[in-house]
């Protein structure tokens, strides 16, 4: 399945305007629009709803009542007043999404025997998704046992970000005829790897090295910027961009170090 995409919500670059959390969470004042705030939180949800499937699996669940719990979550957020009952201190979407499946998941019995309600409501392709190519940032099965549940749907969620703001990067470049200047430089965006062959690169794209060095640190700001965008997107305030930036680079570093501890004691 193709990741939801974000139009452009924040001003190039700078100021900030209401992004689609605040607009929800604004909407559960009674003057609020609750037509675009519904709007709003279907797309969050349609964007984010991969770490809500991760956590229930990682909770017993097969794939298929895992699958049908995820769909009944969603139509619960969508279609009830669960949101209303959220904490409007609580400024981050991940944060409101994490708790809310927790406690959805508490009545797991209850969960269970309404769990054909969604029925007739597809939420999500399950046969597109399953085809769907893995993130770049997967984390290895053997190093995912060692998370609890919560860091599970952290990492998923840190993932998503991350993929989003990679496709939109993708698009932009192919819509300017640099597709392959970007799946040359893609693996070498979310950090200043110290560890570069910029004569390999070069060779690659047959340029010389400076124009690599230059071609990459302007596909690094880009995807930095497109990055916030997304990130903006999931926060109230919008000085909690760069905490929760912050958090995301946490937990895939956790991950990361998990992963190659996994690998070494497992022999991999």
């Amino acid at each position: 399945m193709k990741s939801e995409r974000v139009a452009g919500v924040l001003p190039e670059p700078g100021g900030f305007v209401t992004t689609r959390w605040s607009l929800i969470l604004s909407a559960t004042d009674l003057d609020g629009d609750k037509q675009k705030a519904h709007a709003a939180l279907a797309e969050l949800c349609r964007s984010y709803w991969r770490p809500v499937f991760l956590f229930i699996s990682r909770q017993g669940y097969s794939t298929p009542e895992a699958q049908d719990l995820t769909q009944d979550f969603f139509v619960t957020i969508l279609e009830t007043d669960w949101l209303q009952q959220a904490d409007q201190h609580r400024g981050r979407f991940r944060s409101f999404l994490l708790k809310s499946v927790q406690n959805f998941i508490g009545h797991a019995e209850e969960r269970r025997r309404a769990i054909k309600r969604g029925a007739g409501f597809e939420f999500v392709s399950w046969d597109e998704w399953l085809a769907e190519t893995p993130s770049e940032l997967t984390i290895p099965d053997h190093a995912l046992g060692s998370l609890a549940p919560a860091e599970v749907f952290d990492l998923r969620w840190a993932t998503t970000v991350v993929d989003h703001a990679l496709d939109r990067l993708r698009e932009e470049c192919e819509s300017k005829g640099r597709l392959r200047l970007f799946d040359t430089l893609r693996g070498c965006l979310a950090s200043d790897r110290s560890d570069v062959s910029y004569p390999s690169l070069a060779a690659a794209l047959s340029i010389t090295d400076a124009m690599v060095k230059k071609q990459l640190h302007n596909l690094r700001q880009r995807f930095r910027w497109l990055l916030r965008t997304e990130v903006a997107h999931t926060v109230q305030n919008p000085a909690d961009i760069d905490d929760e930036i912050r958090h995301l680079c946490v937990v895939l570093a956790a991950a990361n170090t998990a992963a190659a501890y996994s690998a070494t004691t497992n022999g991999h």
